[in-house]
């Protein structure tokens, strides 16, 4: 027991390195596969040209924001009384650039396995999986492994170096704030380059022109391959990887925290967590997360797919992958638990994560999958307009919400009855324990996708078009139910992290009628409406640049809708990167300002009139109030846009008239609306929270 209880960050930093190693033997493979003929590599260089330009700019304006506020905290260092350590900065910038790494190396992959998942797929099907897979393998690999690796190794500088193991947690923490600070741009720019390409596209190509999507006329279609990658894959990735970090760093933070006679100790707390045992509770979260990635990596060959197979078939091949590393990890959760000699309580709260992020999937895939009634009604109701597609769509939303609602209560309940706040951090480590697999499902889509985008625009055989379509609608359900994981997640994640905040403050009483505590809920459900308000109006702005754009060249350029010119797509791309690039500061300057000005305002405030205004309490409130909210209009917003995108697919498949049909163009309609809704908006508000309370736990010395 003490082996593995003193050797956990060691233990954790070799299977991550393994890790890598992986996932750089998977993408060689990808690499070494047919690229296909010369026109579609063609295609698949403008895809990756666009992608690396708009992440070489996104990038810029990152390391940017990473420098100026590396240089507030070790501004913030100095002041007295606030302890914070200037590993802390060390820390933030080790999670900035671990998580731009692990967005990097994910998109150059998937730009690259495009054309190579075409090719393989005019092969078989099961070729097809295989590459696109393998892809998706690289970025949850890579994303799982930085992240546990940069933990670990922080782990074992800071721990040769801090005597005092609550100054180790507090810079740590720095390492999620960092790996928050790429995601929240990553997230929001990659979101709304991708939709404002994908709305210009479907509006004139589809909704006016007439002709089909991924058409090689559309001036907009590689800006819109180009934006599932920089949204889905690389976006998608910075997101996880921040929940993963920031999960195991919540629990870790609260372990320590409970021998801390300073802090109130464990008991007044509420965290769960015996004195004598917190060496065990900090090594439990890591040793998970390492035999977590060594089973997803085990499990990724059990995805496979016959010829001619079903979406049901299809799915079940993904979903043998991930169940299977889900039940292992179950059983291994157990065993160290005893092994630690902390007891089943720890295991039951990590189990009951595991469980409810399970749950949460197929709630999804039960809102969003055509499969289903609800998706499947939704359908049936564009026949009488897109007035009635979209008031059916935001009910479903609305309806979906449900659920995932009740499994994250239960889940918080039998985590928290189990081990106290401690079993709530447990909880989401226990969600994101499979990440790894969990990701490569929900990164295999947008490869997919562009494979298909490929297949069209090259011309090839209708069998191979066949099996690229098949492939991209197994891609639309992973997309859904990897958003309500992500959503789920960031929930779990964020409570967390507001549990280690309100241990650091030292906080153990609040009186729910505390004028501060209730304005600090308004506050922070107010925020996620407006941040959304943002992302939307930004995806409207920059959509109108490229509808303008794409006008004019079927308008101007001879012969373009006859197909014997090519459309301008550089110049797509460079509109939807410039305004991607401009609209995405405002939203991400907002979610780290917040509790900034809070947290340093209620610091002010002490001893002084305005402490009756503004405290510790306020901060709290906050936190609270937007996770609920958020959580609440994430889930709409993801569910509803993937209903809608799947009811449209429905009938293009030959259902309710087909493509052309009345009821086709209403789909339409509702897929546009729901584009921003599922890829920006929502995705953008599992960011917010997550920020919120990342920011507020590195400031939270301050009030403590």
């Amino acid at each position: 027991m003490e082996f593995f209880i003193e050797n956990a960050r060691w233990i954790a930093s070799i299977i991550a390195i393994g890790g890598l190693v992986f996932a750089f033997r998977q993408r060689a493979w990808v690499m070494q596969q047919d690229p296909g003929n010369e026109t579609m590599q063609r295609i698949a260089a403008a895809v990756q040209k666009g992608a690396a330009a708009f992440l070489r700019r996104e990038y810029i304006y990152v390391a940017l924001f990473v420098v100026l506020v590396s240089a507030l905290l070790l501004g913030l260092s100095s002041v007295p009384d606030f302890n914070l350590s200037p590993w802390t900065v060390v820390a933030f910038v080790s999670g900035a650039l671990a998580s731009g790494l692990a967005g990097f190396f994910g998109m150059q992959i998937a730009v690259r396995a495009n054309s190579r998942t075409t090719q393989a797929a005019s092969q078989s099907l099961d070729g097809g999986l295989r590459v696109a897979f393998a892809s998706g393998s690289v970025m949850g690999t890579t994303v799982v492994s930085l992240a546990l690796l940069g933990i670990g190794l922080l782990i074992v500088v800071l721990s040769g170096i801090k005597d005092n193991p609550q100054e180790m947690a507090g810079a740590l923490t720095g390492f999620g704030f960092g790996g928050t600070a790429i995601a929240i741009f990553a997230r929001v720019g990659g979101g709304i380059f991708t939709k404002a390409a994908d709305v210009g596209a479907d509006l004139v190509g589809k909704t006016e022109a007439g002709i089909p999507e991924d058409d090689p006329r559309n001036p907009a279609v590689i800006a819109d391959n180009v934006g599932d990658n920089v949204g889905d894959v690389a976006g998608m990735g910075s997101d996880l990887f921040e929940s993963y970090a920031s999960s195991i760093i919540a629990a870790i933070s609260l372990a320590v925290l409970s021998g801390g006679v300073a802090a109130g100790g464990a008991a007044a707390l509420g965290i769960g967590i015996p004195a004598e045992k917190t060496g065990a509770a900090q090594a439990y979260p890591l040793l998970i997360a390492a035999l977590g990635l060594i089973v997803s990596i085990g499990c990724t060959f059990l995805v496979r797919a016959q010829e001619g197979a079903t979406q049901g078939q299809l799915l079940g091949s993904l979903r043998r992958g991930v169940y299977s590393a889900s039940a292992i990890i179950a059983l291994l959760m157990i065993v160290v638990a005893l092994l630690l000699d902390l007891g089943i309580g720890v295991a039951i709260a990590a189990i009951a994560g595991l469980v409810a992020g399970a749950g949460i999937g197929l709630s999804t895939e039960y809102f969003t999958s055509d499969t289903y009634r609800p998706t499947r009604y939704l359908a049936e109701s564009s026949e009488g307009g897109p007035a009635i597609v979209i008031i059916q769509g935001i009910a479903l939303g609305m309806l979906s919400v449900v659920l995932p609602a009740l499994i994250v209560i239960a889940a918080t309940l039998v985590a928290y009855a189990s081990v106290g706040l401690y079993g709530i951090a447990i909880a989401a480590v226990g969600m994101l324990s499979t990440l790894s697999i969990t990701l490569a499902t929900d990164a295999y889509g947008p490869v997919a996708d562009n494979a298909g985008g490929i297949a069209e625009m090259s011309h090839m055989g209708k069998e191979v078009r066949e099996r690229t379509d098949a492939l991209d609608s197994l891609g639309n359900t992973t997309a859904a139910v990897g958003k309500g994981f992500a959503i789920g997640s960031a929930l779990m994640t964020a409570l967390a992290l507001i549990a280690a905040f309100v241990s650091v403050t030292g906080i153990q009483r609040i009186d729910i009628l505390d004028p501060r505590l209730i304005t600090g809920f308004v506050l922070g459900g107010m925020l996620p409406l407006l941040f959304s308000a943002q992302t939307m109006t930004a995806v409207g702005k920059a959509a109108r640049g490229v509808v303008v754009e794409v006008r004019r060249q079927f308008k101007e350029i001879p012969g373009l809708m006859e197909g014997k010119a090519d459309p301008d797509y550089a110049r797509c791309v460079a509109i939807s990167t410039d305004s991607a690039i401009r609209q995405m500061i405002l939203p991400g300057a907002l979610a780290v300002a917040i509790p900034v000005l809070l947290i340093l305002g209620a610091r002010l405030a002490r001893g002084t009139d305005f402490e009756r205004f503004l405290g510790a309490e306020t901060v709290v409130g906050m936190l609270i109030g937007s996770l609920l909210v958020a959580f609440m209009v994430a889930v709409l917003m993801a569910n509803a846009g993937g209903a809608w995108d799947n009811a449209k697919k429905y009938i293009e498949r030959g259902n309710l008239g087909g493509k052309g049909s009345d009821a086709h163009k209403a789909a339409v309609v509702g897929d546009t609306v729901g584009d921003p809704f599922k890829d920006t908006s929502g995705p953008s508000l599992n960011i917010l929270l997550k920020l919120l309370a990342i920011v507020s736990l590195v400031m939270a010395p301050l009030l403590r």
